[in-house]
């Protein structure tokens, strides 16, 4: 299975954003090769792009403060586990008391280090890299495996209670939809949204085999989906056949 997420506002598209390149930094920053390290620099000064938002944290806090007046409405419903809605209550606590423990603008340690300015300065430059330009850069590149994950994993500490705090109500999102089987017909569909609910996330899931590829449009009246595939000269098409697919929308 595929799967596919579209966001319904900005703000969702930027933690998902912001997710994907988490992610990616993690995994290159595991890998023992300089040139993985190389790019998990380049990934660490993406993050560090998307959140000189100045109103970033508090916009996060304020939908943790949110998250956590929702979980704590469901106290003393029978219906509901006790034990694991006060650890998420918990969870949802420690992320906001982290993030308002955070000092100044989000990455201000990263931004101030010159040697990562310098980095940053150049590697937007097709080859800004070379040796003959960053001799330090070059250096650090030839040092012990574990010296530079030991760097790069230092150097995403101070963001670590924002990735923390994102992936946390990502999770929340996304729990709140339920999947449903529906079927793209001749290759389109399309949705009402009940005017009394308010979506942020759309998931979509696909087999693998279909080769057939989604193009989403969504806003709070419709959802619109119309799957394409590619031609021989790699355009995409309108697909014509009955498409089955599992779609999720998540308040």
């Amino acid at each position: 299975m595929i799967l596919y997420e579209y966001p319904f506002n900005e703000r969702i598209r930027t933690w998902l954003r912001l997710e994907r390149l988490f992610a990616r930094f993690a995994h290159l920053r595991q890998r023992s090769d300089a040139i993985d390290n190389h790019f998990a620099l380049v990934t660490l000064f993406e993050i560090l792009d998307v959140v000189s938002r100045p109103d970033l944290k508090s916009e996060i806090m304020r939908d943790l403060d949110r998250q956590k007046q929702r979980l704590s409405s469901y106290q003393g419903n029978p219906a509901i586990a006790e034990a694991p809605l006060l650890q998420t209550i918990n969870d949802v606590q420690n992320c906001f008391s982290r993030l308002e423990q955070m000092e100044g603008k989000i990455g201000h340690t990263l931004t101030e280090n010159d040697w990562l300015t310098a980095i940053r300065s150049r590697i937007s430059i097709p080859g800004g890299t070379c040796e003959f330009d960053l001799p330090a850069y070059h250096a650090w590149q030839h040092a012990p495996e574990q010296v530079r994950q030991d760097d790069l994993q230092r150097w995403m500490a101070p963001l670590q209670p924002l990735e923390d705090s994102l992936n946390l109500l990502l999770m929340l999102v996304r729990g709140t939809g339920q999947p449903k089987k529906m079927t793209a017909q001749a290759g389109n569909f399309q949705q009402n949204l009940p005017q009394n609910r308010t979506f942020q996330l759309l998931r979509l899931h696909m087999e693998q085999e279909t080769a057939l590829i989604p193009e989403i449009s969504a806003n709070r009246l419709i959802v619109t989906i119309r799957m394409m595939q590619q031609d021989a000269l790699g355009h995409l098409v309108p697909a014509q056949e009955n498409t089955d697919f599992q779609l999720t929308l998540c308040t």
